[in-house]
Protein backbone atom coordinates (compact mmCIF):
# COMPACT_ATOMS: atom_id res chain seq x y z
CA UNK A 1 0.00 0.00 0.00
CA UNK A 2 1.35 3.75 -1.20
CA UNK A 3 1.59 6.11 1.73
CA UNK A 4 0.07 9.20 1.27
CA UNK A 5 2.43 12.13 1.45
CA UNK A 6 1.69 15.81 1.95
CA UNK A 7 4.04 18.89 0.81
CA UNK A 8 5.87 18.69 4.42
CA UNK A 9 6.71 15.20 3.85
CA UNK A 10 8.14 15.62 0.87
CA UNK A 11 9.91 18.28 1.74
CA UNK A 12 11.65 16.49 4.67
CA UNK A 13 12.47 13.79 2.24
CA UNK A 14 14.19 16.18 -0.05
CA UNK A 15 16.32 17.65 2.87
CA UNK A 16 16.90 14.27 4.13
CA UNK A 17 18.50 13.14 0.85
CA UNK A 18 20.63 15.72 0.95
CA UNK A 19 21.87 15.42 4.42
CA UNK A 20 20.63 13.35 6.57
CA UNK A 21 23.10 14.26 9.30
CA UNK A 22 21.71 17.48 10.33
CA UNK A 23 19.47 17.59 13.90
CA UNK A 24 15.93 17.80 13.97
CA UNK A 25 16.05 21.23 15.31
CA UNK A 26 17.72 22.61 11.67
CA UNK A 27 15.16 19.90 9.64
CA UNK A 28 12.28 21.41 10.91
CA UNK A 29 13.74 24.72 10.55
CA UNK A 30 13.91 24.08 6.53
CA UNK A 31 10.68 22.64 6.50
CA UNK A 32 8.94 25.12 7.75
CA UNK A 33 7.31 23.28 11.16
CA UNK A 34 8.62 23.32 14.62
CA UNK A 35 10.54 20.67 15.94
CA UNK A 36 8.45 17.89 17.97
CA UNK A 37 5.92 18.04 14.71
CA UNK A 38 9.26 17.72 12.43
CA UNK A 39 10.43 14.58 14.54
CA UNK A 40 7.17 12.61 14.85
CA UNK A 41 7.12 12.73 10.95
CA UNK A 42 10.70 11.97 10.45
CA UNK A 43 9.35 8.70 12.89
CA UNK A 44 6.20 8.15 11.05
CA UNK A 45 8.18 7.53 7.59
CA UNK A 46 10.59 5.56 9.20
CA UNK A 47 7.71 3.11 10.41
CA UNK A 48 6.06 3.08 7.22
CA UNK A 49 9.76 1.96 5.67
CA UNK A 50 9.46 5.21 3.20
CA UNK A 51 13.19 5.98 5.35
CA UNK A 52 14.18 2.51 5.24
CA UNK A 53 18.26 3.89 6.92
CA UNK A 54 20.86 6.08 7.00
CA UNK A 55 24.66 5.87 5.44
CA UNK A 56 27.87 7.30 4.64
CA UNK A 57 28.06 8.09 1.44
CA UNK A 58 32.06 7.66 0.24
CA UNK A 59 34.08 8.64 -2.86
CA UNK A 60 35.29 5.32 -3.75
CA UNK A 61 38.39 6.52 -5.27
CA UNK A 62 39.66 8.51 -2.10
CA UNK A 63 38.96 5.11 -0.35
CA UNK A 64 41.11 3.09 -2.16
CA UNK A 65 38.29 1.45 -5.02
CA UNK A 66 39.77 2.78 -8.22
CA UNK A 67 37.34 0.72 -10.55
CA UNK A 68 33.89 0.85 -11.15
CA UNK A 69 32.26 -1.94 -13.44
CA UNK A 70 28.58 -3.58 -14.40
CA UNK A 71 28.21 -7.08 -15.00
CA UNK A 72 25.25 -8.29 -16.96
CA UNK A 73 24.34 -11.74 -16.36
CA UNK A 74 22.39 -14.14 -18.30
CA UNK A 75 20.69 -17.31 -16.28
CA UNK A 76 20.33 -20.71 -18.20
CA UNK A 77 17.36 -20.92 -16.13
CA UNK A 78 14.74 -18.42 -14.14
CA UNK A 79 12.28 -20.42 -12.59
CA UNK A 80 11.31 -18.57 -8.74
CA UNK A 81 13.73 -21.25 -7.39
CA UNK A 82 16.56 -20.46 -9.62
CA UNK A 83 16.23 -16.34 -9.53
CA UNK A 84 16.33 -16.40 -5.58
CA UNK A 85 19.29 -18.48 -5.72
CA UNK A 86 21.27 -16.64 -7.67
CA UNK A 87 20.04 -13.29 -5.67
CA UNK A 88 20.93 -15.12 -2.64
CA UNK A 89 24.59 -15.97 -4.11
CA UNK A 90 24.96 -12.29 -4.90
CA UNK A 91 24.39 -11.18 -1.24
CA UNK A 92 27.32 -12.67 -0.59
CA UNK A 93 29.47 -11.06 -2.49
CA UNK A 94 31.03 -7.95 -1.29
CA UNK A 95 32.51 -6.49 -4.15
CA UNK A 96 28.62 -6.57 -5.73
CA UNK A 97 27.38 -3.26 -4.51
CA UNK A 98 23.93 -2.98 -6.00
CA UNK A 99 22.47 -5.76 -8.10
CA UNK A 100 19.01 -5.65 -9.92
CA UNK A 101 16.49 -8.23 -11.49
CA UNK A 102 16.06 -6.93 -15.59
CA UNK A 103 13.57 -8.01 -18.01
CA UNK A 104 14.59 -8.59 -21.30
CA UNK A 105 17.83 -10.50 -22.74
CA UNK A 106 20.01 -9.93 -19.48
CA UNK A 107 18.69 -11.39 -16.38
CA UNK A 108 20.60 -9.20 -13.63
CA UNK A 109 22.49 -6.55 -13.65
CA UNK A 110 25.72 -6.10 -10.65
CA UNK A 111 27.14 -2.85 -9.89
CA UNK A 112 30.79 -3.93 -8.37
CA UNK A 113 33.57 -1.65 -6.67
CA UNK A 114 37.05 -3.07 -6.82
CA UNK A 115 40.35 -1.64 -5.47
CA UNK A 116 41.68 -2.40 -9.33
CA UNK A 117 41.50 -4.24 -12.61
CA UNK A 118 43.25 -7.33 -11.07
CA UNK A 119 40.62 -7.77 -8.04
CA UNK A 120 37.28 -7.30 -10.45
CA UNK A 121 38.97 -9.74 -13.13
CA UNK A 122 39.40 -12.40 -10.54
CA UNK A 123 36.04 -12.06 -9.20
CA UNK A 124 34.34 -12.44 -12.92
CA UNK A 125 36.41 -15.54 -13.07
CA UNK A 126 36.24 -17.02 -9.90
CA UNK A 127 32.95 -16.26 -8.83
CA UNK A 128 30.73 -14.94 -11.58
CA UNK A 129 31.68 -17.14 -14.45
CA UNK A 130 31.11 -19.99 -12.07
CA UNK A 131 28.55 -19.30 -10.49
CA UNK A 132 25.49 -22.29 -10.91
CA UNK A 133 23.25 -21.29 -13.37
CA UNK A 134 25.42 -18.85 -15.08
CA UNK A 135 25.11 -18.77 -18.49
CA UNK A 136 26.70 -15.62 -19.79
CA UNK A 137 28.78 -13.01 -18.29
CA UNK A 138 29.23 -9.35 -19.76
CA UNK A 139 31.09 -6.50 -18.15
CA UNK A 140 31.60 -3.12 -18.64
CA UNK A 141 34.16 -0.76 -16.97
CA UNK A 142 33.14 2.39 -16.43
CA UNK A 143 35.34 5.55 -17.48
CA UNK A 144 33.84 8.28 -15.31
CA UNK A 145 30.56 9.04 -13.33
CA UNK A 146 28.50 11.81 -15.06
CA UNK A 147 25.45 11.95 -12.08
CA UNK A 148 24.97 10.40 -8.99
CA UNK A 149 21.60 11.04 -6.79
CA UNK A 150 20.37 8.90 -4.31
CA UNK A 151 16.63 8.43 -2.83
CA UNK A 152 13.94 9.36 -5.31
CA UNK A 153 13.62 12.90 -7.38
CA UNK A 154 11.77 15.28 -5.31
CA UNK A 155 10.44 18.75 -7.31
CA UNK A 156 8.81 21.76 -5.30
CA UNK A 157 5.81 20.92 -3.23
CA UNK A 158 6.25 17.45 -3.21
CA UNK A 159 5.11 17.11 -7.10
CA UNK A 160 6.42 14.00 -8.47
Amino acid sequence: MRARLDATDWRIIKHLQANARMTNVELARRVGVSPPPCLRRVRALEEAGILQGYFALLDEKAAGFELAAFAMIGLHAQAETDLRNFENLVLSWPIVRECYMLSGETDFLLKCIASDLTVFQDFVIQDLTTAPNVASVKTHLTIRRTKFEGGVPVLDEGAR
